[in-house]
């Protein structure tokens, strides 16, 4: 029996829980978090980063154990494995969801645009969003195609479609409810673009008309320029 001496395993949790801590602090401080959240969930970071570092100072407070507790072969093999994440996603560089997995994704699923933006009449705002119930609503389709012609202004990244013309590319935005995981896509096809100006993953602004022909949407640019990634990259419905 030792009395009196740090125990290894709890030593060795209070340190996977301190690296899950100092993970959700680095995410705050260097402004992440829209990278993996939606602005409804983003809130359980700074509880998780205060919480696990509370967890962490208490087994460390309370870490000397009468009887030696070493750490075994299994459990050290999984603490490993809860720090890799950790590793990873600070050493990565930023990044978000982009073209590669934007045909992989569903369709945003919503209902009606009054479920979304109140009563959609003829001076609503169209946004992305109006344009994903729009595409996923049978009354949703409906009122946007009384908005043909309207004047819309889109921020969202370049995806191509292989099918499409030189002139045309589909600008996307991934919608998430929740996380990252959850995440479903909206697209418009955009036309009237200069062919070969914008690559893939690219993240412009397109100001025109807007045609919704069925569930497909339609915008006439008059105007696309190159912008800078929106601090909030996902829409949130």
């Amino acid at each position: 029996m030792t009395r009196g001496r740090f125990s290894q395993r709890r030593v060795a949790v209070a340190s996977v829980l301190a690296a899950w801590s100092g993970l959700f602090w680095f995410l705050i401080v260097s402004d992440r978090v829209d990278l993996f959240l939606s602005t409804r969930t983003s809130w359980v970071v700074p509880l998780a980063a205060g919480g696990l570092a509370a967890a962490a100072l208490g087994l460390v407070l309370a870490g000397r154990s009468a009887w030696p507790e070493p750490v075994r072969t299994r459990e050290a093999v999984i603490m490993t494995l809860l720090v890799v994440p950790v590793v990873l996603l600070i050493a990565l560089p930023p990044s978000t969801l982009g073209s590669f997995s934007a045909p992989k994704k569903a369709r945003f699923s919503g209902s009606a645009l009054s479920t979304i933006y109140g009563r959609f009449d003829q001076t609503s705002e169209i946004t992305m969003l109006t344009v994903a119930a729009g595409q996923t609503s049978d009354d949703g389709s409906r009122l946007l195609a009384t908005r043909a012609g309207s004047e819309v202004d889109f921020v969202g990244f370049v995806a191509r479609d292989t099918s499409a013309e030189a002139d045309e590319l589909m600008l996307s935005r991934y919608v998430v409810t929740c996380c990252t995981a959850d995440a479903s896509v909206v697209q418009v096809r955009v036309v009237n673009v200069t062919p070969g100006r914008f690559a893939p993953d690219d993240w412009i602004e397109v100001r025109g008309q807007i045609y919704p022909i069925g569930r497909e949407v339609i915008v006439v640019a008059s105007s696309v320029e190159d912008v800078p990634r929106p601090d909030r990259p996902y829409l949130t419905p």
